[in-house]
């Protein structure tokens, strides 16, 4: 790929990331650089000069060498949670800023030379269409990933020791989390830090999201999907053998207090301990809509009464990052490029540790 062409592509993603059109960006650069220039730029007819790529970093909130960057990413297909309920600008952007995040992460791994091979263990399971194959399938993954049956402590943690990328994302609060695949090998799953506040949530995505991107769904409805894929979350934060044995077979009622000793303890929401209480038959259909019923009146859909405060998060970048630079494979100044800061940035948060 010839510079030029590099540097358009890099400049136009910059720019979706920002959500800027051609004259937005001119109008954020007072008019320095003109929107015909701009166009130019993003057809790859002319790379711009020193001078020009600063400004443009400035206002693009980009390091310079993020124009230059030659680690190829090209995602697959993409699902995002709530897709109905996002314009189609936002959803550029969450692309792009996937793939930006995606491009530095590689390229890093690159510079070390570190293998990133993942093995689907449910790539042989068979065609999902109900819940007793859900079941099945994550008692299957939590074997292969030896998590025997009890809490997961680091959600985020596991799947990137799995060589699933995992990316966090500040972006509009109606994105929940989306699944696809970078150069049709990596799989990837995204979440949203404006959820970072609830952990049990993030947990619940993310393997939500894993469901979406291991298994094989049959002649099912977009919902029946989502709902399968709910249950799959389920199923590996709470296991039907553990669950049952922290409430019993067959329950009437159950607690407040219970659910929440579960979910501080297994980090899953007390309504999903309900909807999982369901699904492994230990209380039935009725009861579960009056307990649904109590949290709506009680306004604890959103916020729940209790909560969990588990860590949901994987240093593994930053490892890598301080890794390749100890062992002097990178610079400084490309370290913070590769860290999305500037280089007196990166120099004030880590001078003691360098």
């Amino acid at each position: 790929m010839e510079m030029k062409e590099i540097f358009s592509e890099r400049f136009k993603s910059a720019r979706l990331m920002k959500g800027f059109s051609l004259q937005d960006l001119a109008d954020a650069l007072d008019n320095q650089l003109s929107r015909q220039a701009l166009h130019r730029y993003e057809k790859g007819e002319v790379i711009p000069d020193n001078d020009k790529i600063n400004q443009l970093s400035r206002v693009l909130g980009v390091s310079p060498d993020f124009f230059f960057r030659r680690t190829k990413v090209e995602l697959s297909e993409i699902e995002f949670r709530k897709l109905s309920k996002m314009p189609q600008k936002e959803a550029i952007l969450i692309k792009e800023k996937t793939k930006e995040k995606l491009s530095r992460y590689l390229e890093l791994e690159e510079i070390l030379g570190l293998p990133n091979e993942f093995e689907n263990h449910l790539k042989d399971f068979d065609i999902i269409t109900n819940y007793n194959q859900i079941n099945e399938a994550a008692i299957l993954l939590r074997k292969k990933w030896n998590l025997g049956n009890g809490a997961i402590f680091n959600v985020v943690e596991i799947l990137e020791d799995k060589n699933i990328k995992v990316i966090k994302l500040d972006v509009d609060e109606d994105f929940d989390g989306l699944q696809t695949f970078v150069n049709k090998t990596i799989p990837v799953v995204a979440y949203n830090l404006k959820k970072a506040n609830k952990p049990d949530r993030i947990r619940f995505t993310l393997l939500h999201e894993l469901a979406h991107l291991l298994l094989k769904f049959g002649n099912v409805t977009e919902r029946q999907k989502e709902i399968l894929c709910h249950q799959f979350a389920g199923a590996m934060l709470l296991p039907e053998d553990t669950i049952k044995s922290e409430l019993g077979e067959h329950r009437n009622k159950l607690s407040t207090l219970e659910l929440a000793n579960i979910k501080k303890q297994y980090g899953i929401s007390m309504q999903a301990i309900i909807m999982r209480a369901k699904d492994c038959g230990i209380i039935n259909e009725n009861y579960t809509k009056q307990l649904f019923f109590f949290f709506k009146q009680m306004n604890w859909k959103i916020d729940e009464p209790y909560d969990y405060e588990g860590v949901e998060q994987s240093n593994r970048f930053e490892q890598l990052l301080f890794r390749a630079l100890i062992e002097e494979q990178i610079s400084m100044s490309k370290a913070a490029a590769l860290n999305n800061q500037s280089l007196a940035d990166f120099r004030k948060e880590h001078q003691m540790a360098f």
